[in-house]
């Protein structure tokens, strides 16, 4: 599986490594990343490819909604085919 994650927020510290770990507990390779930080305001997005018969899309999405929940930061997650073909329109 493939997929493409999205975090916003205000700036913090530890924002790449939250993210980073979480995916690492999930078994999810980051294979790009970008960020960048505007006047206080945080944004990532990143790739990230797993075995979807270790971990299903749904327990990624849940695991990244607790990510957002506890972080106070919006964290979203797409599959890679589904933002191409957005990106496409």
């Amino acid at each position: 599986m493939k997929a493409i994650i999205t975090v916003v927020g205000q700036d913090q510290v530890g924002i790449v490594a939250r993210v980073a770990n979480e995916l690492a507990k999930l078994n999810v390779n980051i294979v790009d990343m970008s960020q960048t930080l505007m006047d206080h305001n945080f944004t990532m997005m990143l790739s990230g490819e797993w075995d979807d018969q270790q971990l299903s899309f749904a327990d990624a999405k849940t695991a990244m909604e607790r990510l957002e929940t506890a972080s106070g930061l919006t964290i979203r997650i797409q599959r890679q085919a589904v933002f191409d073909a957005i990106q496409k329109l």
